[in-house]
This record gives structure tokens, sequence and C-alpha cells, in this order.
């Protein structure tokens, strides 16, 4: 285990929230920017100090694990159901055909084009869901409009993985995909049926102190989840996000200050050490050379940073709330087109395959990278005064019962 890289992993994940509150007088870049940006320059592809190693890949894999828990956790489905879920899902559709026909076609080869197709209809919603928290938006019709296009952006494409990408044909793939989706139906009946007060009392009783039962459940839940996906030969983070929501269902009858106190340790254990784990490592496996050697791999790098924006953002203008105005549409459309963490995953596996060459990977990459640092920032600097958002469209309760 090299000393350098795991002072620099802690050490990076404390400067980046500096950095950007630093910046952050000037203008609203997301912190998951820095965190990649800095493991790229202590990375092997600038400054040579760190280097991923099996521990920090560990660490890493587990951190993106938590990401999409924490994304699962945060689904509002109540407030989603209805016209926004079905619009979302719409687009998604649209959005997955175009994007394998553009990526058949932009690819060296059939199966390059999937791999790239399915990064292309990706949504960022672990990245996205702690920005519109942060700026008050999660309840308004727009931050429901945004979390239905995000939470089927992220969905989908796991299901797309776990399908296409498993190397199996994809008949056995989807019924392996729905013993997956019977197993995790009947754990999500369970956390219904668990949602009394005895349990509930359980994991208050131990809140402050050194049992922390509710955060230990919580890391049974994921550790269970995944293994269930590796064991089915299911991509990890499907049952990561499955076991966020069934979370979500189990801690839903718990009193409100004994769930905020439960999500805000899961938070810190996620976005404290976890979480800029994975987005430094992330910075410190980006193959920098691959992608600035080839100057048609570093052309690739605009292209899908725009097919990011026709494919995956403009499908989403379905869901968006009734009379929305024009710079709220551009808005959703950003959004929407904001991914990274299941182009990473995607990129890996296709690499695994070898189906994806390193200079395509790194420019899909760096093309997530650009959408996380451009998109979120144009989206709220055309919402304007985000401390009142949502004053001129319906509620969210009228969004949901809309057909």
């Amino acid at each position: 285990m090299d000393a350098v890289t795991v002072f620099l992993l802690p050490a990076l994940a404390a400067v980046a929230p500096l950095l950007a509150s630093v910046v952050g007088r000037v203008a609203r870049v997301p912190l998951v920017v820095f965190e990649i940006v800095l493991g790229i320059i202590v990375g092997p592809s600038v400054l040579g100090w760190a280097h991923p190693q099996l521990f920090t890949d560990y660490l890493s894999q587990f951190g993106l694990a938590t990401l999409f828990f924490v994304a699962g956790s945060e689904i509002n489905f109540t407030a989603i159901k209805g016209r926004p879920i079905t619009r979302a899902i719409i687009g998604w559709v649209i959005s997955l055909v175009v994007a394998v026909l553009v990526g058949v076609a932009l690819g060296p080869t059939p199966d390059a084009g999937v791999f790239i197709g399915i990064a292309l209809c990706s949504t960022a919603l672990g990245t996205i869901l702690p920005m519109l928290r942060d700026a008050k938006e999660l309840s308004t019709p727009f931050g429901v409009a945004v979390t239905a296009i995000g939470a089927v952006g992220e969905f989908g494409p796991l299901l797309a993985i776990s399908i296409f990408l498993s190397g199996r044909n994809p008949g056995v793939s989807a019924i392996v995909l729905l013993v997956f989706v019977v197993i995790a139906c009947f754990g999500v009946w369970l956390a219904f049926r668990g949602r009394n007060s005895r349990i509930h009392t359980v994991l208050a009783a131990s809140l402050h102190t050194s049992g922390q039962f509710a955060i230990r459940l919580i890391i049974f839940l994921i550790g269970a989840l995944v293994a269930l996906s590796l064991a089915l030969s299911l991509d990890m983070l499907l049952g990561a996000f499955v076991a966020g929501i069934m979370w979500r269902v189990l801690s839903s009858g718990a009193p409100e200050h004994n769930r905020e106190q439960i999500d805000s340790k899961i938070e810190a254990v996620a976005f404290g050490f976890f979480v800029p784990i994975f987005f430094i490592t992330t910075g410190m496996k980006f193959d920098a050379k691959a992608l600035f050697t080839d100057p048609h791999v570093l052309l690739l790098v605009p292209v899908f940073l725009v097919l990011l924006v026709i494919v995956r953002g403009m499908p989403g203008i379905l869901a968006a709330p009734p009379g929305s105005s024009r710079k709220d549409r551009i808005a959703i459309v950003l959004f929407g087109a904001t991914g990274l963490p299941i182009i990473v995953a995607v990129t890996s596996i296709g690499e695994r395959a070898g189906a994806l060459s390193s200079g395509i990977s790194s420019a899909l990459v760096a093309a997530g990278i650009m959408s996380v640092l451009l998109f979120p920032l144009i989206a709220f600097a055309l919402r304007g005064d985000i401390d009142t958002p949502g004053l001129k469209h319906p509620t969210a309760d009228q969004l949901s019962s809309e057909p």
C-alpha cells in the first residue's frame, strides 16, 4: 500500500470543499468537479504522486455504491408519481433508442456503439440531488421533474447494463434480472411490513450510542443487495440503488426528527468519506494521455457533450411542469444531460470487455466531467433566484394528479 496515496486521498477530500467554498463566491461549481480535478492533478496523468491500488479501488467502489444508495433513498415516489414519472420514462426510452443508434454510428464496432449509447442515455441523479437539496429545489415542481428524469435516467441504464452488458444472452439476462426484481420486491414488502413502532424504537434507541444500529442496518442493506447483484452477475449499482429505495420505505414511518438524524448520519458517512474517494479515484484513473495524444479522440469530447444534451437532455422536456418558462425547460434539459457515475461504470465495463478503447473511454468520461461542471451551473443561472423557486408553477401535488 502506497503511503503517499493513503495520505492524499483524505487530504484532497478535505481540501475540495474549501476550494468549492472559495470559488463559490464567484460561481456555483459542483463539489465533485474539484474532487475529480484534484484526483487528475495528483494522479499518473499529471504529477504522478498518487496511483490507484486494490485498496483504493475497493473504497471507490463502495463510495459509488453509497452514492447510488443515497440517490435511491432520496427519491420521493409520492411526489414523482403520475405525470412526472410517466413522461420521464417515455423520454428515457426515446433517449435509449436514439443514443444506441448514434453510438453504433460513431463507434468502431456495434458492441462499442451499445456501450457508448447506454453511457449517453444516463443522468447523474446521485450528483444532482445534493445540488437540488442545497438549493431548496427538491420539493418544487421543477425539482420534482428533474428528480423524475434523474431517477429514470439512473435506474434505466442500470437495467440496460444488466441485460445487454452482462456478457450473457439478453434473454437469460432478462430472466436473471426478473429473479432479482422478485427478490427485491419481496424485500421492499418486508420493509413496508416493518414500518412499525417496534423497529423504529430500536433504531432510535441506539442513535446516540456506540451501537448505531440504524447505520449498521443501512450498511448491511447495501452489502446484502450488492452481494445479491454480484451473485446474479448483475451490476452492483442496481443492488445499491434498490437498497436505498428499501431503506426509504422502512424509515418512512419513523418520527421525523429520528429520520432526519439518521439521514444526517448516513450523509456524513457517504459524502464525508466514501463518495469523495470515488470521485478522487475517478480523477486518478483518468487517462489524459490517451485523450490529448490523439486529436480525433480529443474531438470526441465536445461531440459527446453535445450528444448528452441532444439524446438525453432534450427528451426530458416531456417531463417539464405545465406552464414552465423557456428558461426552466432549458434548465431541465441541462440537468437531464448531466451524467458521470454511470458513464464511469459503463466505460470501465467496456474497457474490461475489450469493446472500448482507452481513448473513447477517456473522451466519454471527460464529457461527463464537463457536463457536471457546466450544465448545473448554467441551469441554476437560468433559474435565477433559487431561494424562491416554483412560485409561478403549479404545486407538486397538482402535478402528480394530472394525466
